[in-house]
């Protein structure tokens, strides 16, 4: 019988993550855009300051490394309540089929449960009909009228300089 652990990340565990991102733009064929470096998970997970910008929890199979999901909160005006955002949840090819997936989102409801969150959400490819198979079996509901607006970090410099314009100015 394989043992599965759910576990919150360590800063050792930088180097791991990255190579899970890259696997997980590889099967999204996104491999092209994986800007992430162990240095730069680590300094958003860890940072000197104490105030991380996302969480990460590591998914063992027999006490291997198998998948991991990283996640950060949000809030939702409508509910007046924080929400847990699941950026990324990705498992091995080869672990999978051993309910990793599913320890990983049940691990993640238990936590947003607990902090007082008032929804968890995520994003799937429209195309990956396995996973929206699997997020459905647990009463995912996708919400197809809503569309994803993306702002780079071309765009962002590029707007910047924008803000200036007709006196307007940001205190942040």
């Amino acid at each position: 019988m394989a043992v599965t652990l759910v576990r919150p990340a360590t800063p050792g565990d930088a180097a791991l993550i990255v190579s899970f991102i890259r696997g997980l733009a590889e099967y999204e064929r996104m491999l092209d855009q994986v800007e992430a470096t162990p240095e730069s998970i680590r300094d958003a997970l860890f940072p000197a300051d104490g105030t991380p910008v996302a969480h990460c929890v590591i998914a063992e199979l027999d006490g291997e490394p198998a998948g991991f999901a990283l996640y950060f909160y949000n809030f939702s005006t409508f509910v007046g309540r924080p929400g847990l955002y699941l950026e990324d949840l990705y498992v091995m090819p080869e672990r999978r089929g051993h309910g990793l997936g599913k320890a990983i989102l049940l691990h993640l409801a238990r936590l947003a449960h607990e902090r007082g969150c008032g929804r968890m959400e995520w994003s799937v490819l429209d195309w990956n009909a396995p996973a929206i198979a699997f997020y459905e079996s647990l009463g995912a509901r996708r919400l197809n009228e809503w569309q994803i607006c993306r702002l780079t970090a071309a765009d962002l410099a590029r707007l910047s300089g924008k803000s200036k314009v007709q006196g307007l100015r940001s205190k942040v």
